[in-house]
């Protein structure tokens, strides 16, 4: 960990934590990106347009954000391309089934969930955290050598 950031990772946090507050204060709705993007494609497929609005002006300020950071800060995305796409593209199915399973993601339950001292969120991150935890030390460590 040779880019270990303290100054950049504080910010982002209180960013992320306030725009969590911000949108809690606003619309009484929690900032679990994994449910606002399926509130996207349900009220899409619905044809509940309005409902949409809201959920797709706080993605797009998601990418818009990190575009502006990057743009901005001069620093250049790190993308693993030795990676074997069809392994990316199950990583990414197999994270939406576990955000479905476990009613949430990192940021439902992690920033708002823990924010708002819900149990059921205190069990959800400490379950994603120590599978994220023992997926890289077997990774690393044993499919790696």
């Amino acid at each position: 960990m040779s880019d270990f950031t303290p100054v950049a990772g504080l910010i982002g946090g209180a960013l992320i934590g306030a725009s969590a507050v911000i949108l809690l204060a606003c619309t009484g709705r929690l900032a679990g990106i994994s449910n606002i993007a399926h509130g996207v494609v349900d009220g899409m497929l619905r044809g509940k347009w309005m409902e949409s609005g809201w959920r797709l002006t706080f993605l797009l300020g998601m990418i818009l954000s990190t575009w502006a950071y990057f743009k901005w800060s001069g620093s250049v995305v790190n993308a693993r391309q030795h990676f074997p796409s069809g392994l990316l593209v199950l990583g990414g199915l197999l994270v939406g089934c576990g955000t479905s399973m476990g009613n949430g993601c990192t940021s439902g339950h992690g920033v708002c969930g823990l924010g708002r001292m819900s149990m059921r969120s205190l069990v959800a991150t400490l379950c994603f955290m120590g599978t994220g935890g023992l997926t890289v030390f077997v990774m690393r460590h044993v499919v790696q050598g």
